[in-house]
């Protein structure tokens, strides 16, 4: 009889849909039946090494990305040589290194960290083990800050051959994220209880069909599922990203649900509350963006005899910040996904992955994403705004609700976005004024406007007899090349106009 049983780093509740039983079976003969070892395959029976385990994991992801593989394997139970199913006495799921779980330690100790699945299982009467390894992305994996490749069935440190590293390094990425596997060869009925399809028909404005038939063939036009000859489907990162009724049951596609953190006060030192997305985007955006607003503070103003409650923060502005921020995130970024970060006295919206574009053009320029299908997807869906608007609105909402523009942090591996609350120019820095003055003057530019004295006091509440602090902020703008004149030649300085440097 075949028992099976898998762990997924980091550790899942029971996942009884990604690989199991026969499908286990059929990867260990196919494994078996390469005629020997290879750059990217690898036979063990009992060496357990924890060591010699986490170097050959960064030599199988180097070579499998060195020879176009789809996955790297060490594989547990079948003996180098003579290919016979030995069966193994290792079981990694239960080892440790200390006091910590194998999987775990070795997880943490590779750089970048890359996605690896651990299948355990009997066959026959033997005990086997497989690690399935995702090939790197352009960037070799290190283990304890060592570098290893195989050259036929041997570990080699990968310095000792700089031609197989150059190649890792400037291989271009041929991966298209969307159209990558999440879960394999699932029934019917696994399928449609894995993909909240009602809601999928209401956000595209579609009358749900009335049967099986027509639901799944929906789908499958739509790229969500692929048909396989089997009979049975796999679900597309893009289908379980978007469309996932419990996005615990997709393992690397959970790592990617969007964390809210909310801060008492406005540094990390204190988190009142943390919640993480439960559905796919798609499904939980409207979710998501209600739960954040109700977190927001409140500012109370009249309107004729009534007093009411507004947000602190634009609404609008939230939506388009956290929509930027799953659309335009580095999927190969692992250990890492969007984050939104609730503090007195801001927001900060953090996705993995620098921009393709430079941050101070954000306003004007139309965007580049990684993920263009994602981010077609979710603009058929009305999730995010049409091309190059987004930010241009985010700007616009902080102008008409008076607060400073907000601040664009670039970072290793990340791009955060600062929402700030309301401020006084007395209470606002050197930095957020000529921010605040630049972004101003891209909304005039891209308006068919330009920015002046006039505007300047008005955006920032300036009094006319104080035009002279307008001045001063336009200047240091200036003298940061963020603005300048638009017409040089003018000799008269009464009513100068500005606009973006770029202009």
């Amino acid at each position: 009889m075949t028992h099976w049983r898998h762990r997924l780093y980091p550790i899942k509740r029971n996942i009884d849909n990604i690989m199991k039983g026969q499908d286990l079976i059929s990867l260990l003969k196919d494994l078996q039946a390469s005629p020997r070892e290879c750059e990217w395959i690898e036979f063990k029976v009992n060496n357990n090494n924890p060591q010699e385990i986490g170097e050959q994991l960064s030599a199988l992801s180097n070579s499998a990305c060195y020879h176009n593989q789809k996955f790297g394997y060490l594989v547990y139970g079948i003996e180098d040589g003579t290919q016979g199913l030995v069966g193994s006495d290792f079981h990694p799921l239960t080892e440790k290194k200390g006091n910590q779980e194998l999987e775990n330690w070795i997880a943490t100790q590779l750089n970048p960290r890359i996605d690896f699945n651990i299948f355990e299982f009997d066959y026959n009467g033997n005990h086997f083990a497989i690690f399935r390894i995702e090939p790197t992305r352009n960037t070799p994996v290190s283990f304890r800050g060592e570098t290893y490749i195989r050259i036929g069935s041997y570990k080699k440190l990968l310095d000792e051959h700089p031609e197989r590293e150059r190649k890792i390094w400037n291989k271009e990425s041929v991966r298209v994220f969307e159209r990558e596997t999440s879960v394999e060869s699932v029934d019917e009925d696994q399928t449609l209880g894995l993909i909240d399809y009602p809601s999928y028909f209401d956000l595209i404005k579609f009358p749900l069909p009335d049967n099986r038939k027509g639901i799944l063939e929906r789908l499958i036009h739509d790229k969500i599922i692929v048909p396989q000859s089997n009979g049975k489907f796999n679900i597309t990162n893009l289908g379980a990203i978007l469309l996932a009724k419990d996005i615990e049951q997709f393992d690397y596609i959970s790592r990617k649900a969007v964390r809210v953190i909310i801060y008492n006060g406005k540094n990390r030192v204190r988190a009142i509350k943390e919640q993480t997305g439960k559905k796919g985007y798609a499904v939980g955006f409207d979710g998501l963006i209600k739960f954040i607003n109700d977190q927001t503070p409140t500012k109370e103003i009249i309107e004729g005899a009534f007093r009411k409650e507004i947000p602190l923060y634009p609404s609008l502005a939230i939506r388009e910040l956290v929509a930027n921020a799953i659309i335009h995130q580095d999927f190969s970024v692992s250990g890492t996904s969007p984050l939104v970060e609730l503090f007195t006295d801001r927001i900060e919206i953090t996705n993995p992955g620098k921009p393709l574009i430079d941050p101070l053009r954000f306003v004007d320029h139309s965007p580049e994403s990684r993920n263009e299908i994602l981010a077609r997807f979710m603009r058929r869906l009305n999730i995010c705004e049409e091309r190059g608007s987004g930010m241009d609105k985010v700007v616009l909402e902080c102008e008409i609700h008076k607060l400073p523009s907000p601040e664009i942090i670039i970072g290793d591996n990340y791009t955060r976005i600062i929402l700030y609350g309301p401020k006084t120019l007395r209470e606002m820095d050197k930095a957020e004024r000529t921010r605040t003055c630049y972004h101003h003057a891209c909304l005039k530019y891209v308006s068919g406007e330009f920015m002046t004295n006039q505007t300047v006091r008005e955006r920032f509440e300036i009094d006319e007899h104080n035009a002279a602090n307008a001045s001063r902020i336009i200047s240091d703008t200036i003298e940061k090349r963020l603005v300048k004149d638009s017409d040089p030649e003018n000799k008269s300085r009464k009513h100068v106009k500005y606009i973006p440097y770029w202009a």
